[in-house]
């Protein structure tokens, strides 16, 4: 089951996904993998951790 969890401050935490490009290609993955919410990364659409101490978002419903 694909899950998509969103952490305080930080990324998303991606489990069971496949990601492709805009092209189509799939990129390469592991069984988790931490995705960019920032727009601050070196390494779209992963997150590289330049987020921290620049980023504040709290997501709650």
């Amino acid at each position: 089951m694909a899950e998509i969890k969103i952490l305080d401050n930080g990324p998303l935490v991606a489990s069971g996904v496949t990601l492709v490009d805009g092209e189509g290609k799939q990129l390469e993955t592991k069984d988790q993998v931490y995705l960019c919410r920032c727009g601050l990364s070196g390494n779209k659409p992963f997150c590289d951790g330049s987020h921290k101490g620049k980023f504040e978002s709290n997501v709650r419903a």
